[in-house]
């Protein structure tokens, strides 16, 4: 079964978050802002020279390009990579997702379709079915199919060839694939969060392409609260632009982008209010002490597993947050970010962390 890029979600989280970085019902105008060549694909800059290197050389063999493993972090691009190379090797692009293929038939239904240089994209392909994972160690290695008929000794083996493709594996979550499938892939690829010059780019190429007129300092200001992902850039872009165009605004500028995102209370670090409630709770209801992720999570009237797939990330990178044997508690950036003064017992509790 195939789907469209809007069909092919992350985490089960809350769509209506402006800043979280997995797709939402806000980026239905994500396809119209991708790249279609790595020489227009802002950011990634080691992935890039790997890939041009990897695909120029097959190319020139004759070849298809090799299993790709794309991992990182929601929103940072790795179904762009995918359109790009398929699109750079000439083959067409098919795309599903790791959920969606619940039996080995699916999959290979899927497999038996493709023709010579596709690119078959799997995301969050750490989620596949065990028995669905196995029929692809043959289709990677061999580019055959094998399925078994019957049942018991009469059971037998039979073969199929498939045309020769490429696999691209796209996850979150590296360390959930399992060895076998991770040694099958050629190529593997860490995406890294973007700097904010790289989000500054980007801001101004998608502002091109949507027909907005941004100037420099608004697109500063926009990539600096996007939390090092094009795809939360993208959207805050978009709203913003809502916002100075109800104003008359011919141009969105600076004071448009800082009345905007206040209103959207998406702070200058591009924390917004859950995040804040999440830090709140922390270091008023717990004192700064240890906190369970389950405490935690019914304190804010929140899944725990959305905690820790959504929002932690970001408050764990900027260093505000830290995940202890004892549970979750707040660091001196935290306090600081939301003007809390620490107590002399919460300076104790940090002592170890400021050694570090």
């Amino acid at each position: 079964m195939f789907f469209d890029d809007d069909e092919l979600d992350g985490f089960a989280d809350d769509e209506n978050r402006l800043v979280q970085s997995t797709k939402g019902e806000y980026d239905i105008e994500e396809n119209v802002l991708r790249p279609k060549t790595l020489d227009a694909y802002v950011g990634q800059s080691k992935v890039k020279e790997n890939l041009k290197v990897y695909m120029n050389a097959a190319k020139q063999r004759g070849e298809v390009l090799e299993h790709v493993l794309l991992y990182g972090a929601p929103g940072l691009g790795k179904t762009t990579l995918a359109h790009i190379i398929a699109n750079e090797m000439g083959g067409q692009l098919k795309m599903t997702s790791a959920p969606a293929i619940e039996r080995s038939g699916d999959l290979a239904a899927i497999l038996t379709n493709l023709n010579e240089g596709d690119v078959l994209f799997i995301d969050e392909i750490h989620r596949l079915n065990h028995s669905v994972e196995e029929i692809l160690y043959s289709a990677m290695e061999d580019y055959a199919l094998d399925i078994i008929v019957g049942k018991g000794p009469s059971a037998r083996n039979i073969r199929f060839s498939l045309k020769k493709f490429t696999l691209i594996g796209a996850t979150t979550r590296a360390g959930m694939i399992a060895n076998p499938l991770r040694d099958r892939f050629g190529i593997i690829c860490r995406l890294e969060m973007y700097t904010p010059a790289e989000l500054k780019e980007i801001v101004a190429r998608s502002a091109k392409t949507l027909g907005i007129a941004v100037d420099g300092d608004a697109a500063s200001e926009i990539a600096r609260r996007s939390r090092g992902t094009p795809r939360i850039a993208n959207r805050l872009l978009k709203r913003v632009r809502d916002f100075s165009t109800i104003n008359g605004n011919a141009a969105v500028t600076v004071s448009d982008a800082n009345y905007a995102l206040g209103k959207m209370e998406i702070d200058g670090l591009g924390l917004d209010e859950i995040d804040r409630s999440l830090l709140r709770a922390m270091i008023e209801k717990f004192d700064g002490k240890p906190v369970g992720l389950e405490t935690l999570a019914a304190t804010i009237n929140e899944d725990a597993g959305t905690i820790e797939d959504v929002y932690e990330p970001y408050l764990l990178q900027l260093g505000f947050i830290a995940r202890t044997p004892r549970g979750r508690m707040p660091l001196r950036g935290g306090y600081e970010h939301l003007g809390f003064k620490l107590t002399e017992k919460q300076k104790d509790q940090l002592s170890l962390f400021d050694k570090n």
